[in-house]
């Protein structure tokens, strides 16, 4: 059956369709970053450089890991995820990723700095949130640790609400970026040796399948 629409007109309406979802994830951010107290400016920067930093990761150390089953991930999954295909050498390099980890670590601090929050508080919100992640975490053999993208922006959200109603947006922040930190990512090191995978970054792959985009929605839902 021949399609209604020229190439040209398909191709209008899919830019249109990509410019309209990008300018509605832009939005969202700007909302999550005025929540926190940020210029638009500064708002900006802190996306380039958590979207250039994505693509770093620093390697600290290695750890004596288990081979991989055959075809742990299946090839059309690999090329889906964009998944790098390393060989296995039997270590597993662990690396800090920068946009997806050690940006929105700093933005947390520099936030606790220019917001009144309680330590007690930050350190509840943080604990809750860490144990949802660790428990809701999963290793996955030849890939890294999984987990639902929604659980903990959804645990911090809550737990800010509940325990700083007034400060929730830059509590809500913290928690879920140093609670991913913690239960997904540190606590989950023990079976990264299992999982036969070249590489583990913490942070994630990149920025929004990492820490950072788990604070952002966080804010934006508490």
């Amino acid at each position: 059956m021949r399609s209604p629409f020229s190439p040209l007109q398909f191709a209008l309406f899919t830019g249109i369709l990509v410019g309209l979802l990008v300018m509605l994830q832009l939005q969202l951010f700007s909302i999550a970053f005025e929540r926190l107290g940020l210029s638009q400016e500064s708002a900006f920067t802190l996306l380039l450089t958590s979207l250039l930093g994505s693509a770093i990761n620093l390697p600290l150390f290695t750890l004596r890991a288990q081979p991989p089953p055959v075809e742990s991930v299946p090839p059309p999954l690999r090329r889906l995820l964009h998944l790098p295909s390393l060989p296995f050498t039997g270590v597993t390099v662990i690396a800090l990723n920068v946009g997806g980890c050690l940006i929105p670590v700093g933005f947390s601090i520099y936030l606790l700095r220019i917001h009144p929050l309680p330590l007690g508080d930050v350190i509840l919100a943080t604990a809750l949130v860490s144990a949802v992640s660790y428990a809701a975490s999963r290793p996955i053999q030849g890939l890294g640790v999984g987990m639902p993208i929604l659980i903990a922006p959804l645990t911090a959200a809550l737990a800010a609400l509940l325990i700083n109603t007034a400060e929730r947006a830059p509590l809500a922040y913290i928690s879920g970026t140093w609670g991913v930190l913690l239960g997904a990512d540190l606590l989950r090191l023990k079976d990264v040796k299992r999982m036969g995978a070249p590489v583990a970054s913490i942070g994630g792959a990149g920025t929004f399948d990492g820490i950072f985009i788990t604070g952002i929605v966080a804010v934006l839902l508490a």
